[in-house]
């Protein structure tokens, strides 16, 4: 599953992984969530600020399973930019749900940290999301790209005060200390560490752009598909 960014490109993410999906007979989904209906869709839609996205796109699975007749078993999911917000929050609030992820590029993240409310971390999620478990999203491989260039400020970078200081002043920043959150909590519950960060030379942010120059659409689907296979 690919999931679009702000832009709402999902055609553009259906184009770039549909041969991948066609040469290895695996099914791609490009869910678009529309402004209209999912204005949060980044942060799963909490109360007050449109439908639900995440539950929205589970609804459409069991749906697809039973059109097709697949059997009930985790996905394996894509996210960039915005669509890579959204990813990491449904690993975190369904672990059950991912086999395994790869994201790149968003603009911020949920740290593993309790002392930080939702969506800036784990404390005080909206009650109709349950509790988010680290011994249980910690345990999903995931990988995270960033373009060697999209390290610039912008007007679709989150920037505000908590997130600045906590996170970083940019993408790449962003992307590192995240990681290195995520598995230093892992290694701390003794689990082994989720997750991988490879920077994609010569490119920035835009999707077309780490797909053109990164390669990234090959990447994900070399981390997503092989088991245990590494990312050159």
């Amino acid at each position: 599953m690919a999931v679009h960014g702000i832009s709402r490109n999902a055609h553009e993410h259906f184009c770039a992984f549909a041969p991948l999906a066609n040469a290895t007979n695996w099914i791609l989904l490009a869910p678009l969530f529309d402004a209209g209906s999912f204005p949060d869709y980044q942060r799963l839609g909490r109360p007050g600020k449109g439908e639900r996205a995440d539950l929205a796109l589970i609804v459409a699975l069991s749906n697809l399973r039973g059109r097709l007749d697949l059997p009930q078993r985790p996905v394996y999911l894509f996210g960039h930019s915005g669509g890579a917000q959204f990813v990491h929050r449904f690993a975190m609030t369904h672990p059950g749900h991912v086999a395994r992820y790869a994201i790149s590029a968003p603009g911020w993240y949920t740290f593993p940290d309790d002392t930080l409310d939702y969506p800036y971390g784990l404390a005080r999620p909206p009650t109709s999301f349950g509790a988010l478990r680290p011994a249980d999203f910690l345990k999903i491989p995931g990988i995270v790209f960033v373009g060697s260039g999209d390290c610039r400020d912008g007007r679709t970078l989150r920037r505000d005060a908590v997130v600045d200081a906590h996170q970083g002043d940019h993408r790449q920043e962003r992307a590192m200390r995240w990681t290195g959150a995520m598995n230093a909590r892992a290694r701390a519950m003794g689990l082994v560490e989720p997750l991988r960060l490879k920077q994609l030379e010569d490119a920035a942010h835009s999707f077309s752009g780490l797909v053109r120059r990164g390669r990234l659409h090959e990447h994900v689907w070399k981390f997503l598909t092989v088991s245990g296979e590494a990312v050159a």
